[in-house]
């Protein structure tokens, strides 16, 4: 069996299907699909199986001539990506007769002497079904599909698994995932590519480069960690609908995926309430956070008076997630960017930090002697109890009591900075669970009886009484 997984590129001019059908054989939608030519921007790889076969496969962007740096980068990117696949798939559209770009296409993917497969998409909008001019591309074998029908896929599979090694890959459950998010054009891709050490995402100067989920692997200190680079959040009503929706969908998805977020911020436009907002987000999802100031070399007369007069204006605007920790950057120079691995391997460790129950209700007594919960509305809440969960990536802790509901959200703060102050959760969100105990479950409600009714209730006091009295 190979060790390698063979990779599988997707190219072809702009708008003929080619995320369609990436996103077909992935069976989800990994890529953004629009009526909108040149939608892909970044090449985007994921890793496909079919019938006990792996192979890596990537979508690119639309082949097309390079009016600007811009665009050339992005071309640059398509010649990358054939040049490091294994098989090639050139795309063309079925309803539109063969042209100077699909056959600039076809001549390049030949070129490179590796396997090319010719992919006539949108078989289901063709008239007539005349597919024969497709054949003086000088591309065999041929494969009419449909990427939204999902027709011709099971054969374009079929024959890709008899024409590569039988590869399988094995997700290592200990990877470390950490998502850059923050606000466009803060730095996100320029780091992505210092951390991962190539040109993997697109780098330029304007807003809104990036909109799908960019990922590559890395490894530092026999640690796995996958990288995932992502579109800028705007504010609210700045979104556009169609793709940059798609691309804020995303974003999102990918705090969910990741253990480690890293927030940058523009060093030159700093505490922007958008900012703010992310953080919540990452806190709210109880993910590890890391608040990294980007474009540290672009700040004239820098040096540490400058840093030390610009930390505590960024904390007192993060004081809700004071426990994140804050790097200077500069993916030009390098400055601190290992650093920021290093931060990220820690945070990673006080995510997985588990104390034993006995400590933590010690704990629990300990906090409540130094300071009552006085509650409200005359309701004195009390707290009995405390477990830490064990199916939570993210440090979790359910106390049981009585009232819970009327705990004023200032004792919930106190409670969770001295939580942290006795034990290290430097860098990650915590969560507290307040859940009102059942009388007759010190977790609360029985999790192997039935729930009573209030008659049964009655029933089953009365029997109590009466005992007591025949006593």
């Amino acid at each position: 069996m190979s060790t390698k997984l063979p990779i599988v590129a997707i190219v072809g001019r702009a708008n003929v299907g080619k995320s369609s059908l990436f996103n077909a054989i992935l069976d989800r939608r990994e890529a953004i699909v629009a009526l909108e030519a040149g939608t892909t921007r970044d090449s985007i790889t994921a890793k496909a199986e079919w019938k006990d076969h792996n192979f890596w496969l990537v979508d690119t962007a639309g082949m097309k001539d390079a009016t600007d740096d811009f665009e050339f980068t992005i071309q640059e990117q398509i010649i990358q990506a054939a040049d490091s696949a294994d098989i090639i798939w050139v795309v063309v559209e079925a309803n539109v007769p063969v042209n100077e770009e699909d056959r600039r296409v076809a001549k390049l993917a030949l070129k490179s002497k590796k396997p090319v497969f010719l992919i006539i998409n949108k078989v289901d909008r063709a008239r007539g079904g005349d597919l024969e001019g497709f054949e003086r591309l000088g591309i065999k074998p041929i494969f009419p599909t449909s990427a939204t029908q999902k027709r011709g896929i099971d054969t374009l599979l079929d024959t890709l698994i008899s024409q590569i090694p039988h590869a399988t890959l094995v997700e290592d459950s200990s990877r470390l995932r950490i998502a850059l998010l923050g606000r466009p054009n803060v730095g996100k891709s320029q780091l992505f590519n210092t951390l991962a050490k190539k040109q993997q995402a697109i780098v330029a100067d304007r807003a809104g480069t990036t909109r799908d989920i960019n990922r590559t692997t890395v490894k530092y200190i026999g640690q796995e960690i996958e990288l995932m680079d992502t579109a800028g959040i705007r504010r609210p009503g700045k979104i556009g609908v169609g793709i940059e929706h798609f691309s804020v969908i995303r974003t999102l998805s990918a705090i969910e995926q990741a253990d480690v977020c890293l927030l940058l911020i523009d060093v030159n436009e700093l505490s922007t309430a958008l900012d703010q907002k992310i953080a919540g987000m990452i806190k709210e999802a109880g993910k590890g956070l890391i608040i990294v100031v980007s474009k540290w070399d672009s700040v004239e007369g820098k040096d540490a008076f400058t840093r030390d007069a610009l930390a505590p204006q960024i904390a007192h605007a993060f004081d809700f997630v004071a426990w994140a920790p804050l790097v200077f950057t500069s993916s030009v120079t390098g400055q601190n960017v290992t650093k920021i691995f290093d931060l990220a391997l820690q945070v990673a460790e006080h995510r997985k930090t588990r104390i034993p129950t006995s400590q933590l209700n010690n704990w629990l007594a300990s906090v409540i002697s130094k300071h009552p919960p006085a509650g409200l509305k005359n309701r004195a809440p009390k707290l009995n109890y405390m477990v830490q969960e064990d199916d939570n990536p993210t440090p979790a802790f359910k106390i049981f009591g009585a009232h819970t509901k009327f705990l004023h959200w200032s004792y919930r703060r106190y409670m969770e900075r001295d939580l942290r102050t006795q034990w290290n959760f430097d860098g990650t969100a915590i969560q507290l669970w307040f859940i009102e105990k059942d009388g007759r479950h010190k977790h609360g409600n029985s999790p192997t009886k039935p729930e009573r009714s209030t008659t049964q209730r009655k029933i089953v006091k009365n029997k109590a009484r009466s005992k007591r009295k025949e006593s």
